[in-house]
């Protein structure tokens, strides 16, 4: 279980958080909402250990993160995956070397192994057949071109999916998606949002989106915060979400609404 307790942070005279508090249970994954600069980005970022708190905490598996020493932290991030916006990928590296690169930087040299669990995690992410098709020339023949391929020969949903997929190696428990769908169509935002709630529901993971788009939302969230002035202005469901008349989250929703008509 991941707890958010009192958490506040500040740049200067600027408050981004002050005093969020949550928490997600295990296997769940929560979608973070809220307006541009609201601080989701801040939160993700305390809640990974790449900021540190002015105050409160954040404890996962029972550790607080702010008390962690470096090696510790770095044990504890064996166990998250991360999804980028811009998914992230080295324009230089195959899709292959962009996958195993973290078990490649841990010390995993054996070429075996490291292509049985990128051909895994492909595969989960529906750029691969699936693996009980491993030794058909089919299935060959698509790893062959796929692991050799560049970014630049990829579309927005394949580099979507890649970074999906590099985020799966090491089977973590924890993987934290940020905005996965922005810039991509409404298509390929739905197979993406779905592509979610599976790897959630497949692999028993805790999930936490952040996203602007609320059809993601009611796609993938088990439960959802909005963010506002620093604070948790809502905790529910997705179906407590579209039902609150909380003026605040109302405006926003309504809002929402309104761009996309």
């Amino acid at each position: 279980m991941i707890e958010v307790r009192n958490l506040h942070k500040s740049f200067g005279e600027k408050t981004v958080l002050a005093g969020v508090d949550f928490e997600i249970n295990e296997g769940d994954t929560m979608c973070i909402i809220g307006k541009s600069g609201c601080g989701k980005s801040v939160l993700l970022k305390n809640i990974v250990g790449l900021l540190t708190p002015d105050d409160g905490y954040v404890k996962m598996d029972g550790k607080i993160i702010s008390e962690l020493g470096q090696k510790d932290i770095y044990e504890l991030r064996t166990n998250m995956g991360f999804v980028f916006q811009g998914s992230a990928l080295f324009d230089s590296y195959t899709v292959f070397e962009n996958v195993i690169l973290r078990q490649w930087e841990h010390g995993v040299k054996d070429m075996k192994m490291l292509e049985d669990e990128a051909m895994k995690v492909l595969a989960a992410v529906g750029l691969l057949p699936a693996l009980d098709e491993r030794e058909t020339e089919h299935f060959k023949k698509e790893w062959k071109i796929l692991k050799n391929k560049k970014p630049a020969d990829l579309s927005g949903g394949m580099k979507k999916r890649v970074g999906v997929a590099r985020a799966l190696v090491g089977s973590p428990r924890y993987i934290f998606y940020d905005e996965p769908t922005t810039g991509l169509d409404p298509v390929t935002s739905i197979q993406i949002d779905r592509l979610i709630a599976e790897l959630a529901d497949k692999f028993s993971v805790t999930s936490i989106v952040i996203t602007h788009d609320l059809f993601s939302v009611y796609e993938v969230a088990d439960n959802v915060i909005m963010l506002n002035d620093g604070r948790v202005e809502f905790k529910g469901t997705p179906t407590e979400l579209k039902e609150t008349t909380k003026p605040a989250v109302r405006e926003f929703l309504d809002r929402y609404e309104t761009c996309i008509m």
